[in-house]
């Protein structure tokens, strides 16, 4: 055979196999969790990664999904994020997201004797 037809079948062999492999990835790939297994928060403070599988889930502190998510008391349905209602200045009724973060988080660590309280165990530069 000559040079340009080896070349030519490399090429379209190439394109074959670069096709099927896109096409087997997304058939193939894994849908994402209902519930998140972990959650970043950004702050000026230094960001902040929530590990909610851990504490939400059976085996980790088994904490109810209505502990946090305070709305679910009064509605049925999926959490909304914090960030919905908790702003970041003062514009709404409730609290800015920082400082429920903190009242919430600090506060249930202090409550129960165990986690990070101070600055540095949760935010991270």
């Amino acid at each position: 055979m000559e040079v340009r037809t080896e070349r030519m079948i490399a090429y379209c062999i190439t394109g074959i196999l670069f096709v099927l492999g896109v096409i087997c990835y997304t058939a193939l790939a894994k849908m994402a969790p209902e519930e998140p297994i972990r959650i970043f928060f950004t702050s000026i403070g230094g960001s902040v990664l929530f590990d909610h599988k851990g504490h939400a889930s059976d085996s980790g502190y088994a904490i109810a999904c209505a502990e946090c998510h305070h709305e679910l008391e009064e509605e049925k349905g999926k959490p909304s994020a914090c960030g919905e209602c908790h702003q970041k200045d003062d514009a709404q009724d409730a609290p800015k997201k920082a400082d429920a973060l903190h009242k919430l988080c600090k506060g249930c660590h202090e409550e129960g004797g165990q986690g990070p309280v101070n600055c540095k165990s949760c935010h991270m530069l």
